[in-house]
């Protein structure tokens, strides 16, 4: 009988609004968490795609190993580039391409 006047007691209230109030923190650290790590993230993630669709043949590209080469074939998941002197060509996965230099010269210069 005293369980059921505990447990109706309008005291026992005030302990969820405690739990609430103490779980605010973490609650305030994983919103900033997202605005500070993983909104940014996904926007670069979303640019990266971008840059990687949009590649065209000539564009002058710096590969995730850094290799530096002009673009000579573009494929559904691969790129053909060319680099040196000697003309060599090598294929590589799109994921890999790190950076665009022409569409950066572009972008510059506007």
């Amino acid at each position: 009988m005293n369980y059921l006047l505990t447990v109706a007691d309008p005291a026992a209230e005030g302990g969820i609004l405690e739990s609430v109030i103490s779980f605010a923190p973490i609650i305030v650290v994983l919103i900033v968490f997202y605005f500070m790590l993983i909104r940014p993230q996904q926007k670069k993630d979303k640019e990266d795609r971008a840059m990687r669709e949009n590649l065209e043949i000539g564009d002058e590209i710096v590969t995730a190993g850094g290799i530096i080469g002009l673009v000579v074939s573009v494929k559904e998941d691969t790129v053909v580039i060319e680099t040196g002197s000697d003309r060599s060509k090598v294929r590589i996965a799109k994921w890999a391409v790190a950076q665009n230099l022409t569409a950066k010269e572009k972008a510059a210069e506007k």
